[in-house]
């Protein structure tokens, strides 16, 4: 005779399935059979590149750039978006630091930009020896501006100058890509953010509206 099994439910297993599941993810690290060390903990921890955690910011990637290197950006970063009314400079607004993140993240669409920013870096200090025999940000600021505008692609740039031209013009797109969007910049580009207007909502402007011909809308 066989024995009888005890009713069960579909609704009593559902529980009883999600409640193993629950222990299972809560449970903490133990030792495994004939292990003296602890098992793996049940969940994956946070990949710090593809599932960040923004209250504890990290960078996941060693910096590149040498002491060295950076003093050149800053001094170039800050001849690009120099402190004026306007706004706070470059190096202000961390600039080179974002460049020397952009160029050392370990992605292959960053390998060209980095062998370009650290060669450009060596060609405008070789430069820099061979008509000031100093360093580029060693040299004073007329130094500077004499070497930039030969590179900045302002007039025609002779063919020595070639390798110059082309590290200033990505070390200037990632200078105004990196400066412009820093919060610290908005005021000048007369960007608000969402921020709360205070009181009713106004609505949209009268010439907004004219301007868009949308009378018949509005």
């Amino acid at each position: 005779m066989k024995p009888e099994r005890s009713a069960i439910s579909r609704r009593d297993a559902l529980k009883w399935l999600a409640g193993t599941s629950a222990a299972g993810v809560a449970a903490p690290a133990m030792a495994a059979p004939n292990e003296t060390g602890p098992a793996p903990a049940s969940t994956v921890g946070r990949h710090p590149i593809h599932d960040p955690d923004f209250f504890k910011p990290v960078f996941p990637w060693e910096k590149l750039l040498s002491e060295e290197e950076m003093k050149t950006v800053t001094v170039l970063a800050d001849i690009i978006l120099p402190k004026d009314e306007l706004g706070p400079s470059a190096s202000e607004l961390k600039v080179p630091e974002f460049i020397n993140e952009w160029i050392s993240a370990p992605y292959e669409d960053k390998v060209a930009d980095r062998e370009l920013i650290r060669g450009g870096i060596a060609w405008l200090n070789t430069e820099s020896f061979r008509r000031f025999e100093k360093r580029f940000d060693e040299v004073n600021a007329t130094g500077q501006i004499q070497i930039v505008d030969d590179i900045c692609g302002a007039g025609e740039v002779k063919a020595e100058h070639q390798l110059g031209a082309k590290f200033f013009t990505l070390i200037r797109k990632l200078t105004l890509g990196g400066y412009y969007t820093h919060s610290g910049s908005w005021k000048q580009l007369g960007y608000v953010g969402n921020i709360s207007l205070g009181g009713a909502y106004p609505g949209v402007p009268q010439e907004i509206i004219e301007l868009l011909k949308l009378q018949d809308v509005v």
